[in-house]
């Protein structure tokens, strides 16, 4: 079955990671001494609200090496530092989809093909994201971590390295 032509492979490959730095890999409600804290992960970002606090007060925004620095010494820092190694592969799909976006016959003519590049590098954050979910659900941090994006870049990994590039 295809799920893409071969001829929008390109545009689906630059459009999927774009679309992947959008949606949160993670997303975890805990609940902590004297109230709960909604964790929202994307792949350069958390956004921590703590319920009960004005929005102003209780809305914390951390990029992966900050929030390591938070954590630094408890046991889900390890977690931290997955997302932070899921962060830097994700961060070499996007420029290279930007690169792909700005110069697709320059990219197109490279000797490896670009979609699988793309493919591969979603499905590797991918990976990695899962074990960071993993490792947040394991080292006892209360609440259930939901992979919704880490879904995403699967999905989005699979269908790139599946597609039938031969026109």
């Amino acid at each position: 079955m295809v799920w893409v032509r071969s001829e929008y492979a390109g545009e689906l490959a630059v459009l999927s990671t774009w679309l992947s730095a959008f949606i949160p890999w993670n997303v975890m409600r805990s609940s902590v001494a004297g109230g709960s804290v909604l964790f929202v992960r994307f792949p350069f970002l958390q956004v921590r609200y703590t319920y009960g606090v004005p929005f102003a007060e209780g809305a914390l925004l951390l990029d992966p090496l900050s929030a390591i620095s938070f954590q630094a010494g408890n046991s889900i820092a390890v977690a931290y530092q997955a997302w932070a190694a899921g962060a830097g592969v994700f961060a070499v799909a996007f420029v290279f989809s930007l690169a792909y976006y700005a110069a697709e016959e320059r990219v197109e003519a490279l000797p490896i093909d670009p979609v699988r590049v793309v493919g591969t590098l979603l499905t590797l954050t991918g990976v990695v994201l899962a074990v960071a979910t993993y490792l947040l659900f394991t080292r006892g941090f209360p609440g259930v971590p939901i992979p919704v994006g880490v879904v995403f870049f699967f999905l989005f990994g699979g269908v790139l390295l599946t597609v039938d590039r031969t026109d």
